[in-house]
């Protein structure tokens, strides 16, 4: 198991440098700026209803709130492990934007662009380290490996939707939300083997 978490450390640090570079150098702009056009093309107002609905689950209001029950429902081993997760994403993710400092998309819709730079996305990142992090923990409380698998599943399910809401509502760029996802799997691969 510490060899498969490894290989993906490395992995997922591969790729997010790759993407990174990408953005410095400018290269990505343009496939960028093409599939934040073609999802914008089938926008709706009730499915930016729903894409603004899983923007605000993967919120810093909406994480906290769960978070805190969440601490709370765990004994005194795993709720550290998932403090040390959950915000140990969120400084990374405020250190990795003030040292890349790229700019922020025009938001859709007329929203109020967020404040803060874009790369790489803090909903993506936050809640991918959120969301795997409890699922592991409740992971590890049930025996039934199809119930485990159907967790899992779900979690992914949030992650990728509430990365999406991003692109959707315009206040990110695709890299950001795969940097954002790729950087959560380097920080969620430490705070692992830190503690294995």
């Amino acid at each position: 198991m510490r060899s498969r978490i490894l290989l993906l450390l490395i992995a997922a640090s591969l790729f997010f440098a790759w993407l990174a570079n990408a953005v410095i150098r400018g290269s990505s702009q343009a496939l960028d700026n093409s599939i934040r056009a073609a999802i914008h093309a089938y926008a709706t107002p009730p499915l930016t209803a729903v894409m603004r609905a899983l923007s605000f689950v993967g919120s810093p209001a909406a994480l906290i709130i769960i978070g805190v029950v969440i601490v709370f429902a765990l004994d005194r081993g795993d709720a550290l492990h998932f403090v040390i997760a959950v915000i140990g994403a969120e400084l990374l993710d405020r250190s990795l934007k003030l040292f890349f400092h790229r700019p922020r998309p025009p938001a859709f819709f007329g929203l109020a662009e967020p404040g803060g730079f874009s790369f790489p996305s803090g909903h993506a990142l936050v809640s991918c380290a959120f969301f795997v992090t409890m699922a592991a923990l409740a992971a590890k409380r049930i025996e039934s490996q199809t119930a485990r698998i159907c967790l899992y599943a779900t979690a992914a399910l949030l992650i990728a939707a509430i990365g999406f809401s991003r692109i959707y509502l315009g206040v990110h760029y695709p890299t950001d939300v795969l940097g954002g996802y790729s950087a959560a799997v380097v920080w969620l691969s430490i705070v692992t083997l830190a503690r294995r």
